[in-house]
C-alpha cells in the first residue's frame, strides 16, 4: 500500500514522484520570471518558499480521508428521526482550471436513520473537499456522495453558492456573481416536501447555523 504524502492522498497518488520542495520553489521562480519580475530581488527572494507553505495549507485536503471523520456517530438519540442541518458553512477552495480563489458557503442536511454525526465533523467534510483544487460540481457531489456512503441516512442535500474569482478578476471580469450547485439524494430527491422544507429552511435570513 502506497504510503500517504502530507499533501497527496492514495486517491491522488500518480506515477510520478512527488517533486521536492527544493523543486516546488524553483518552480515559483520560473513564474516570478516569466511574469517579469526578479525572484532575487528583496521584497521576492522569500516569495517562492512562502507560495510553497501557503500550498501546503491550502491543499492540506489531499492528505486527509473525509470517510475517516465520520466513522464516530452516536446511536441514543431517542428515536430523533426529523431533519438535521448544517447550514452557512464558509469554506475557502481553489478552481482546478486557474488555481483561483473560489470563496463560498454550504448547506448539508441529513434524515439520520439510525444513527447521527457530531455536527463539526460535517463542518470539517466540507473543509476537506474544499482545500483540493476543485470545481464546485463536483465538490457538491463530493459531500454529498460521502455522507450518504458513511452515514447511509434516508436522504442527504447539499447546496453550496461561492463566487469564483477566476471569473471575477480575470476572463469576463463579473464581480458579484454567485454559483449555486445542489444534490439530492434520498428522501431529499424522491420526496417534494422534504426537500421544499430544507430549501426553505436555507433560505430563511437570521436562522442561526445550528441542527435542526
Amino acid at each position: 500500500m502506497t504510503p500517504k504524502t502530507d499533501l497527496v492522498s492514495s486517491e491522488a497518488v500518480t506515477e510520478a514522484p512527488r517533486p521536492s520542495r527544493e523543486e516546488a520553489e524553483a518552480a515559483v521562480r520560473t513564474l516570478l520570471r516569466w511574469a517579469g519580475d526578479d525572484p532575487s530581488r528583496e521584497g521576492l527572494v522569500d516569495t517562492p518558499a512562502r507560495v510553497v507553505r501557503a500550498y501546503e495549507e491550502w491543499f492540506a485536503g489531499y492528505a486527509v480521508d473525509p470517510k475517516d471523520m465520520l466513522q464516530r456517530t452516536f446511536e441514543e438519540t431517542d428515536g430523533y428521526d426529523e431533519m438535521v442541518l448544517l447550514r452557512d458553512i464558509r469554506f475557502e477552495s481553489y478552481c482546478e482550471h486557474h488555481v483561483a480563489p473560489i470563496i463560498g458557503k454550504a448547506h448539508i442536511a441529513y434524515l439520520p436513520k439510525n444513527r447521527v454525526v457530531g455536527i463539526s465533523k460535517l463542518a470539517r467534510v466540507v473543509e476537506v473537499f474544499a482545500k483540493r483544487l476543485q470545481i464546485q460540481e463536483k465538490m457538491t457531489a463530493q459531500i454529498a456522495n460521502v455522507l450518504d456512503e458513511v452515514l447511509q441516512p434516508l436522504g442527504v442535500a447539499v447546496v453550496i453558492e461561492a463566487q469564483h474569482q477566476c471569473m471575477t478578476t480575470r476572463g469576463v471580469h463579473k464581480p458579484g456573481v454567485a454559483m449555486v450547485t445542489s444534490r439530492m439524494l434520498g428522501a431529499f430527491r424522491s420526496n417534494i416536501e422534504t426537500r421544499r422544507e430544507f430549501l426553505a429552511l436555507i433560505s430563511q435570513p437570521g436562522l442561526s447555523s445550528s441542527a435542526v
